[in-house]
């Protein structure tokens, strides 16, 4: 497409001076008021007009834009999304449409942009100008960025209500030096949040230690964690530093934190008080900065009734808890954490597995996964191994999940014991019938009321699975 130098790049059509700067004056508060960028650019390429938005997107002024060329408003990057555009347009003759390009700021920064151009043409038809009109998408992106985060925080996985409490608390106490106690059962993720609180602590730099107290007898315990020094015991040939030593400056993580012996729970009560540590056979005292990140699959507070744990160490330890959730009661989330898995399993083996049947996510909704999340990632690498196709079927889980999965299922609904998030999620697939519901789960109508009125589930249409709803101040089911 080829301008014409005689060509003007805007004409105002009036009949008088004041008419025509009546019509400017209208034009410019119709530029200013599109809240995407807008400009008008000549045959000569040069910026005949901009709006406000056009400034405030790009951080360059008025002054410095009138009069100027793409190109040389973008001369530090001729790749600018606002010259690229005018570029293509002047090289095909036709406009662009919503295409997806940077734009460079005078800062520096980039920003992701839609871009679309119209062009100019005089009374001849004769191309005069282009029009480019543009939309700041760094406000969409970060949007969508948060979204993605809260299903993937750190290295957890799961966007249901109970996994966006945990998120939430882990960003609250991270910044602190508080004591974290981490609650769960087994396969739950205690580790992954451990990390997720030290590496989310202005700790972060400083080392990262992590103890398996269940692992080891308790004098073997005593000396790994605090060290010992030459002639200490048989066997201590020379000094050494403990595992309190070595996070100086960082996290100790204290793994099934339960198991550890009275002599043990002693000294870790007085480095929690006093901040300080005596390495076996010594009588040294040498002071330690470390933050301790206690996990447990134990209930400690039971286990203070019955004398087998200290209860001023319990209170140490509990100062902030993150209690992490069974996967039978977040259920929901495990289609993500499927996603998660196959991506993972497939760099591991070198496969190209695409997704899961349909009856397949059935079978894992239906199991009782007492083993949680870590026995999900076992049952999709064991029908990693065995599949045979790029979708996992059925056939390619373990026997036992496949036998297992619907009368574990039953079997505690017929016990009473029904999850609020299982409830709503059969109620959902069923549509909102309570009866067919019911059969699903294996139970009567009544228990089905009785779960209803516990949770304080509200039904109020029949079919309509946006019908369940939740009272103000219980926490919802988050999709």
């Amino acid at each position: 497409m080829n301008f014409s130098d005689k060509d003007q790049s805007l004409r105002f059509s009036c009949g008088n001076i004041s008419d025509c700067i009546a019509q400017r004056d209208n034009y410019e508060a119709i530029f200013n008021s599109i809240t995407d960028g807008l400009a008008i650019v000549g045959a000569d390429q040069k910026v005949k007009m901009c709006n406000a938005a056009f400034c405030a997107i790009t951080g360059l002024s008025r002054e410095a834009v009138l009069g100027k060329t793409l190109s040389q408003l973008c001369c530090r990057n001729k790749a600018c999304g606002l010259n690229q555009a005018i570029l293509k347009t002047v090289a095909s003759g036709n406009p662009v449409k919503d295409d997806a390009m940077d734009i460079l700021r005078r800062d520096g920064t980039k920003i992701p942009a839609i871009f679309s151009t119209s062009i100019l043409h005089n009374n001849q038809g004769a191309p005069t100008g282009i029009v480019v009109l543009f939309r700041d998408l760094s406000v969409v992106e970060e949007l969508q960025k948060k979204l993605l985060e809260r299903d993937h925080f750190h290295s957890l996985t799961g966007r249901s209500y109970r996994m966006q409490e945990v998120y939430e608390l882990i960003e609250a106490v991270a910044p602190t030096d508080a004591t974290v106690l981490i609650a769960g059962e087994s396969g739950t993720g205690k580790e992954l949040v451990a990390n997720a609180v030290h590496y989310n602590s202005s700790r972060a730099g400083g080392p990262f230690i992590k103890v398996s107290c269940a692992a080891l007898s308790e004098t073997i315990l005593e000396s790994e964690l605090f060290g010992h020094v030459k002639g200490a015991f048989t066997g201590a040939y020379r000094d050494r530093i403990g595992r309190f030593e070595q996070a100086h400056g960082g996290s100790l993580f204290l793994d099934e934190i339960g198991e550890i012996g009275p002599a043990v729970q002693v000294k870790l009560l007085r480095v929690l008080q006093e901040r300080e540590i005596e390495r076996v056979g010594d009588t040294k005292t040498r002071p330690v900065d470390v933050r301790i990140i206690a996990a447990t699959n134990k209930n400690l507070q039971q286990l203070v009734q019955e004398r087998r744990f200290r209860e001023d160490l319990y209170y140490r330890l509990k100062v902030v808890t993150i209690d992490m959730p069974p996967l039978r009661s977040r259920m929901q989330d495990i289609p993500l954490l499927v996603e998660h898995f196959i991506k993972k399993l497939n760099v591991k083996y070198k496969k190209e597995i695409t997704a899961l049947s349909p009856a397949g996510l059935n079978l894992l909704m239906e199991y009782a996964w007492a083993g949680n999340v870590r026995e999900l990632e076992n049952a999709l690498e064991h029908a990693f191994v065995k599949a045979r196709t790029a979708v996992l079927l059925p056939v390619d889980f373990p026997h036992e999940l496949r036998q297992a999965g619907v009368v574990q299922k039953k079997q505690g609904a017929r016990s009473g014991e029904i999850d609020r998030d299982y409830l709503v999620e059969m109620l959902k697939r069923s549509g909102g019938n309570q009866t067919k519901a019911a059969q699903a789960m294996g139970i009567d109508r009544t228990t089905l009321w009785r779960h209803l009125k516990k949770y304080n589930l509200d039904i109020s249409k029949a079919g309509d699975t946006n019908g369940i709803s939740t009272p103000v101040g219980f926490p919802p089911a988050r999709k």
